[in-house]
């Protein structure tokens, strides 16, 4: 099984920073460091599915993750299951690609440190992933949280 963590301290508190990660608008502007255009269909309700899509060449959002809110405690934690494949525009759990990506999970835990608050990302899968991909994520990864950061000290 695979595993990495990520994680940051940002000046503000927990409702803000949760507010800031998961907000439709700031959502798309710190997560526009994985793929630009970056967005999300469906809710962070416990038990919901959301669809996170990236745009292809042409603007049309083809591609991406079918994804289950497995946990949500608001401003401590939010767990996403992933579930398939978005291809072409249609969603796909049954695909080999599919069942690969499925049971991965991102867990977000949130920390209040002295009026601060530390994010805490934990990803985890059970395929195969290559180390181009690993080091894409070592890369990528503390590039968001740092977006994420600035958006949520802004005043």
């Amino acid at each position: 099984m695979e595993k990495m963590q990520f994680s940051i301290v940002i000046n503000a508190s927990k409702e803000k920073v949760w507010k800031t990660m998961l907000d439709k608008g700031t959502y798309e502007e710190w997560t526009d460091v994985f793929m630009p255009g970056s967005t999300y269909d469906g809710d962070w309700t416990e038990g919901s599915k959301i669809l996170f899509l990236a745009p292809d060449e042409s603007g049309k959002m083809s591609g991406g993750m079918v994804s289950r809110v497995k946990e949500n405690r608001p401003y401590k934690f939010i767990s996403l299951e992933t579930v398939g494949v978005v291809y072409n525009g249609e969603e796909d759990t049954t695909s080999k690609e599919a069942r690969e990506w499925a049971g991965s999970l991102e867990n977000y835990t949130f920390k209040e440190l002295d009026g601060k608050t530390e994010v805490q990302v934990d990803l985890s899968s059970d395929m195969d992933v290559d180390q181009e991909m690993l080091e894409m994520s070592e890369r990528i990864w503390p590039k968001a949280l740092n977006k994420l950061k600035e958006l949520a000290e802004k005043s």
